[in-house]
């Protein structure tokens, strides 16, 4: 009786340890895929990066160059990828409005002070 105890223990051990954290990353994939809509930047399962340009059902087109388009399935999207952050600006040194009577190397180092 303890034997058929510790089985049953160690399957839901087993459970809660493999097989539904694997479950719960196989919905996350599925909803990111399903969730995959035009103008959204893809990576494929082949390792091509591109944009989708149309999506219809399970068929989407990806653009993976200007004017270079594929036909393929959802099931083809390996991830959906994050909007890219633009860059920063970069001002030069004499576009920069200084404060009243502060030079531009008092600044760089008041505001390294203030960032330390």
């Amino acid at each position: 009786m303890s034997f058929l105890i510790i089985m049953v223990l160690l399957l839901v051990v087993m459970y809660v340890l493999m097989i539904r954290p694997q479950r719960q990353r196989q919905q996350q994939q599925q909803a990111m895929i399903e969730g995959a809509n035009v103008g959204d930047d893809v990576l494929t399962t082949g390792g091509i990066y591109g944009t989708v340009t149309e999506a219809e059902g399970d068929d989407i087109v990806v653009e993976i160059a200007d004017g270079l388009s594929v036909h393929m399935t959802r099931r083809g999207i390996a991830a959906v990828l994050p909007p890219e952050v633009d860059d920063v600006e970069v001002v030069e040194e004499d576009e920069l409005e200084l404060p009243e009577g502060e030079s531009a190397e008092e600044l760089r180092r008041r505001t390294r002070d203030e960032a330390v």
